[in-house]
C-alpha cells in the first residue's frame, strides 16, 4: 500500500476523475406499478422547459478562489453539494478540494491561465461558507478526517434536521462515502460504506460520525452500495438516494437504490430502512430501484428535488453524451417507475479535453420557478497525474458551474 501523501498524488481530484470515468453509467427499469403514497400531492410528468448560464454564482465562487487574502482556504474543488442553515448562510460541502495559492496568469507555460503550483495542497473535502450570495469562509480542512491510512471521506448529500424526532434543537446531518485506495481498476479508491456526520450549529463543529451502512464485506466491490447522491424530505421521511460503481469495473451500468429514514434520526443506523423491490425494510438488503442495463438512466452522481408531488431527476445523459449533456427523469414514488429521458442540454464547457458532471440540484439557492443547477468540470485524461498538471494549469477547470432552469410537463 502506498503510504497517503502517495495515494493523494495518485488519486489527485479523484471523485472527479472516478465520476468522469462512470459518467456513462446508466440506468432505469420499471416498476409493475406506481407507489403513490411516498408523500402524496399530484404528480404530472416534468421536464427541463427552459434553461440559462448563471454567470453570477459562477463568477462568485471563481472569485473566491483566486483571493489571496488568505492562503490555506479553497482555490477548487469537486462534489458540489449544499445546505442552507437556519440563519440564512448556506454550507457547500466539497470532496477533493485545492488549497494554497492561486498566481495571476501568465501560468508558466505562457498561458492566460491564473495557476496553482502542482505542490498546492489537496485535501479528500473541504467546506466553505456562504452569506448572501458570496462565498466567505472556507473552514478548517478537511472538515471530515480521514477514518484510516489510504482511506478517506467524500461528503455529499446534507440535511438540516431536528437532533431528534420533535426536538427544537437543529444540527446538520451530512452523508459521507468512505473509500479506501485499491489496485486497478479501483485507481480512485474502493467503496467501503455510508457514513453520517453531526455538525452543531451555528459554529459547525463536527460532533460526531457515525457508520449507518457498511459494505466492507460484500467481496464484489463493484455491487456495494453507497446513500447519499442525493436526499429529499417529504412529511416524515428523509429519501436518502445512491448508487454502486459497477461501472468502474467495466461493467456497463451501475444502479440506483433508495432509502428512507425518519426526518431526525439520519444517524441511527437502525432508523433505516431500505427498498428490498416490493417494501421498505430494516434489513440492509437494498434492491435497485433504477436500471435495466441497457440503454437509459443515470450515472454514479445525480440529484433528485420534488417538484409538487413530482420526483425529479437529474443526470448526466447516457452514451456519448455523457460527457457533455445534461438530462432529466421524472417518477410519482422515489422506488419509481421513473419515466425519461426528457429533455436534455449541454451547459456551457470551457475549452480544452474537458468534460461535465455531478449535476446538483440546490432548491434553497431557487427564486421562483427557477431551479438553481451546479455541474462540475474536470480535464479529461486517462492518467491521475496529467489531469493534475491540467488542473492545476489553468484553476477555473476544477471549480463549479451554475446554470437556472424552469421545469414543466413536457411539450406536446
Amino acid at each position: 500500500m502506498p503510504d497517503d501523501r502517495r495515494a493523494r498524488q495518485r488519486t489527485g481530484a479523484g471523485v472527479g476523475l472516478l465520476l468522469t470515468l462512470t459518467l456513462a453509467a446508466v440506468l432505469l427499469t420499471a416498476l409493475p406499478r406506481d407507489h403513490h403514497g411516498e408523500g402524496g400531492g399530484t404528480c404530472t410528468a416534468r421536464t427541463v422547459r427552459e434553461w440559462s448560464p448563471d454567470a453570477r454564482l459562477t463568477d462568485s465562487f471563481a472569485a473566491y478562489g483566486d483571493d489571496e487574502t488568505r492562503t490555506d482556504d479553497w482555490t477548487g474543488g469537486d462534489g458540489t453539494h449544499s445546505v442552507r442553515l437556519p440563519d440564512g448562510r448556506v454550507l457547500w460541502l466539497f470532496s477533493d478540494t485545492y488549497l494554497g495559492r492561486v498566481y495571476a496568469p501568465p501560468n508558466p507555460v505562457g498561458e492566460s491561465y491564473a495557476w496553482r503550483d502542482t505542490a498546492a495542497p489537496l485535501v479528500r473535502n473541504s467546506a466553505v461558507v456562504m452569506r448572501d450570495g458570496h462565498p466567505q469562509l472556507t473552514l478548517p480542512a478537511p472538515l471530515f478526517p480521514d477514518p484510516a491510512p489510504n482511506a478517506w471521506r467524500w461528503p455529499v448529500a446534507a440535511r438540516v434536521e431536528p437532533r431528534s424526532p420533535g426536538s427544537a434543537e437543529s444540527v446538520v446531518r451530512v452523508l459521507l462515502w468512505t473509500r479506501t485506495a485499491g489496485p486497478y481498476p479501483w485507481i480512485y479508491g474502493v467503496p467501503a460504506a455510508t457514513e453520517v456526520a453531526t455538525l452543531s450549529l451555528p459554529d459547525l463543529r463536527v460532533e460526531s460520525i457515525v457508520k449507518v451502512f457498511g459494505q466492507e464485506l460484500v467481496q464484489d466491490p463493484s455491487q456495494r452500495v453507497q446513500f447519499g447522491a442525493s436526499s429529499v424530505v417529504v412529511g416524515d421521511w428523509t429519501y436518502v438516494f445512491g448508487g454502486n460503481d459497477a461501472q468502474a469495473a467495466a461493467r456497463p451500468t451501475s444502479s440506483a437504490y433508495v432509502a428512507r429514514v425518519p426526518v431526525g434520526r439520519l444517524g441511527e443506523p437502525g432508523a433505516w430502512e431500505f427498498w428490498d423491490g416490493s417494501a421498505w425494510s430494516a434489513r440492509a438488503g437494498p434492491r435497485p430501484v433504477l436500471g435495466d442495463g441497457q440503454h437509459t438512466g443515470v450515472g454514479s452522481a445525480f440529484s433528485v428535488v420534488r417538484d409538487g408531488g413530482t420526483y425529479v431527476l437529474f443526470t448526466m445523459a447516457a452514451g456519448s453524451r455523457g460527457l457533455t449533456t445534461v438530462t432529466s427523469y421524472w417518477a410519482c414514488s422515489p422506488v419509481g417507475p421513473w419515466h425519461g429521458p426528457t429533455r436534455s442540454f449541454s451547459p456551457p464547457l470551457p475549452p480544452g479535453q474537458v468534460a461535465a458532471y455531478n449535476p446538483q440540484a440546490h432548491p434553497e439557492l431557487s427564486d421562483g420557478d427557477r431551479l438553481v443547477l451546479s455541474y462540475d468540470v474536470n480535464w479529461l485524461d486517462a492518467t491521475a497525474t496529467s489531469a493534475a498538471l491540467n488542473l492545476s494549469r489553468n484553476v477555473s477547470l476544477y471549480r463549479p458551474r451554475f446554470v437556472t432552469l424552469r421545469l414543466g410537463p413536457p411539450p406536446r
